[in-house]
């Protein structure tokens, strides 16, 4: 046994000195801000806590549960840490009303709180070979009464043996033959962490051997300190799916969506009951044998002096208080994960990822992508048999900083595979035509929302020789047309005629500034012959919803190591406002398409208190359907069409529009209020562009870039003469 002993031993040391756990890299959501007027409404609220792993409960004392009276929310957060720091566990009242957060204040000192953040939700695991669920934490860091409570239960002499107990073994075997069956087992702390480090689980004598000679050698070599570490952090305690859960911090978070340090001690004699058996008495599988076990461990507690009687009664009186849901998600939001990984692919490979013990902590809003995905499948089984084979994908950001907050890939959001959002290049339309308008109006000198446009029939040689004959969506041409009615209404001739004026290679250049490539300055540009993914749509539409600023879009905030420290962090840099004023003018008359032009449906659908600025698009023959609109904080992007590019039959208005308006009408978010810096108003003759008074037949007030406001004026005596006789 001399020699087989040394080479054990060798064993014993080298894999114990290098002993590394497998630990996932956790990807997590944006924290919830809960603000005083941060827009909110008590059904978004209950599902951002509830997709958290937050649980409902009268008092709400624990961290990680809520409860609620009416508007009125009483919130224990669980507490985080960020990139951007963080915030300490607390107990909140949030109230609200008016679609907004009213007031927010702190249980503790009763205090009224501008802001509060609540710990965010756990979206992805990225897990290495090894799928195996672990958090790492020094024994110094577990609660002293699971460290007593486990010796108690499982190996009561752990501090005197020597790796092995031989009275205990003893025991066991005489229980078990008078039993008939095992109903005890005599294996220390020590061999238990022996089995999972090891050896396999077969049965034998030669494992049994090897079990006990490991034993001692590893209790020879190591302070009990250190194998009670070793134990806490690899003690198998679940499984969900191919995921297996180890380690009592984990299962702290599988099984109570909480950190190990805030666990009542029925919560501890739970994880201490499981070491048994954690497939037997699994709490959500088999509660009654869970709480069984459960209860017989308390009693172990209180009878090993380790709890009061008190204590215990109120220990054994609780629920099992086990979250519904297991907080281990794989990857919840594919489409999502699939914009992250390339987001932090040139700071992080595939390898580092699923090497583990990173937190990636990202801009994803759960509310803001469930109700995306809702949106999405419900309009589309809207449409009955027609809606079968259609196809959708949608991007929400923020307005103001570009975070992005949902993605959808497809008509199935749950289901990885080809990401539409991200990846499918269709024709825009007329969602190109705000930019057309733009560069136009970053010119006052030349052009305002007054100008006239000829919307008369035009056509053009192509390169080809072939003629290019556009025409009205209405097939007819309207004459004379305001720039802003030429907008709103998307007209077609309109609008080609204002970019030829305007330069096709400017408009080229403005579109490529956005990272575009290979825009072709061909005038079936200037009606949306472009090809782009609804990511890119959102991109660009972003400059007009952060009020003329350039942004780009992100998906990542930070990556935090194994150790609490931030190892990256992903800031934006606002761009520079070149076209502030004329973005300011685009987004006014796209707050008209929204209420009289092509998305007028948003104001008769009851959202529009929303004021929300958006732009239509349809490609040739309805292949492809398309929206953006954003409101005061929010911009969404849909696009809604055929995988094989067949037709539609459906305008930008029937089909995308409907998946916004859809959304809109759950998400909280705020009106949108036009910066009108560097703007005045004037009552303009819609039939000439010069200024008129208010009073007169037809006139329309419009913004202008402050000092370009037109200097001819119309007056309207002759419309006062006949309205005197009776319009005679």
């Amino acid at each position: 046994m001399v020699p087989y002993t040394l080479v054990l031993n060798a064993r014993v040391q080298e894999r114990f000195n290098d002993l590394v756990f497998s630990v996932p890299t956790r990807v997590y959501a944006r924290p919830l801000p809960v603000a005083q007027g941060e827009p909110m409404k008590p059904d978004a609220l209950k599902l951002e806590l509830t997709f958290a792993g937050y649980s409902q409960n009268p008092q709400a004392r624990v961290p990680g549960t809520w409860t609620h009276h009416g508007d009125t929310y009483i919130i224990a957060s669980r507490g985080y840490a960020g990139p951007e720091g963080g915030e300490l566990p607390r107990r909140i009242q949030v109230q609200l009303g008016r679609g907004q957060v009213e007031s927010v204040t702190d249980l503790t000192s009763h205090k009224s709180l501008k802001a509060a953040h609540l710990d965010p939700a756990r979206i992805a695991t990225l897990y290495g070979a090894r799928q195996e669920e672990r958090r790492i934490v020094a024994l110094k860091d577990v609660p002293p009464l699971l460290v007593t409570g486990l010796q108690a239960v499982e190996d009561r002499d752990f501090k005197s043996n020597f790796g092995i107990d031989v009275s205990a073994i003893l025991r066991a075997a005489w229980a078990n033959m008078m039993a008939g069956h095992v109903v005890q087992g005599g294996s220390t702390l020590t061999q238990q962490l022996v089995r999972n480090l090891f050896l396999d689980r077969n049965q034998n004598l030669v494992r049994k051997v090897n079990e006990a000679l490991l034993s001692i050698l590893i209790d020879a070599h190591y302070s009990k300190g250190r194998i009670l570490q070793a134990y806490v952090n690899e003690v198998f305690l679940g499984q969900q799916g191919n995921q297996a859960v180890h380690g009592f911090a984990a299962a702290s978070e599988f099984y109570f969506g909480r950190r190990l340090e805030e666990l009542r001690p029925q919560e501890i004699a739970l994880l201490v009951g499981l070491v048994r058996g954690p497939s037997y008495y699994d709490p959500r599988r088999y509660p009654k044998r869970a709480l069984s076990r459960r209860n017989l461990v308390l009693r172990e507690f209180h009878k090993t002096g380790l709890i009061s009687q008190p204590v215990m009664q109120q220990a054994l009186a609780s629920p099992l208080d086990v979250t519904r849901n297991p907080q281990l998600p794989h990857n919840r939001f594919p489409a999502f994960m699939d914009l992250v990984r390339r987001q932090i692919t040139s700071d992080f490979d595939e390898a580092s990822l699923r090497a583990g013990g990173l937190s990636v902590y990202t801009t994803l809003d759960p509310a803001a992508q469930l109700y995306t995905e809702q949106a999405v499948k419900q309009t589309l089984a809207s449409m009955g048999k027609a809606g079968k084979p259609m196809q959708a994908a949608a991007v929400v950001t923020d307005a103001h900083d570009g975070s992005v907050l949902a993605v959808v890939g497809g008509r199935h959001p749950g289901q990885p595979g080809f990401n539409r959002a991200l990846d499918a290049r269709r024709p825009i339309g007329s969602t190109i035509k705000p930019f057309v308008y733009l560069v136009a109006l970053s010119q006052p000198a030349k052009w305002s929302l007054a100008s006239l446009l000829d919307d008369s029939p035009i056509s053009l040689r192509q390169p080809n020789g072939k003629l290019w004959q556009p025409q009205n969506d209405d097939h007819i041409s309207h004459g004379e047309v305001p720039v802003m009615y030429a907008l709103e209404k998307s007209l077609n001739l309109a609008s080609v005629r204002l970019g030829l004026a305007v330069g096709l290679k400017r408009i080229q250049g403005f579109l490529e500034s956005f990272g575009l490539k290979n825009v072709n300055p061909n005038p079936s540009l200037l009606l949306g012959a472009i090809d782009l993914a609804p990511m890119q749509v959102a991109q660009l539409y972003q400059y007009f919803a952060a009020d003329g600023h350039a942004l780009p879009l992100v998906a990542v905030r930070g990556v935090v190591n194994s150790k609490g420290q931030t190892i990256k962090r992903y800031g934006v840099k606002t761009g520079k406002s070149q076209y502030q004023q004329a973005a300011s003018l685009v987004t006014y008359a796209m707050q008209h398409v929204t209420t009289v032009g092509t998305a007028h449906s948003i104001g008769d659908s009851g959202l529009a208190w929303l004021h929300a600025a958006g732009k239509t698009g349809t490609s040739d023959d309805q292949r492809d359907s398309w929206f953006a609109g954003f409101t005061g904080s929010h911009l969404a992007v849909v696009w809604v069409g055929r995988d094989d590019n067949k037709p539609t039959h459906l305008w930008g208005s029937s089909g995308a529009l409907k998946v916004w308006e859809s959304l809109f009408k759950h998400l909280p978010t705020r009106p949108l209020d036009l910066d009108t810096h560097g703007l005045q108003y004037a009552w303009i003759n819609p039939k000439t562009g010069h200024r008129t008074q208010q009073a007169c037949e037809g006139a329309v007030q419009l913004p202008f870039v402050a000092g370009y406001v037109p200097q001819d004026e119309d007056g309207c005596f002759w419309q006062r003469v006949r309205g005197m006789f009776g319009g005679q």
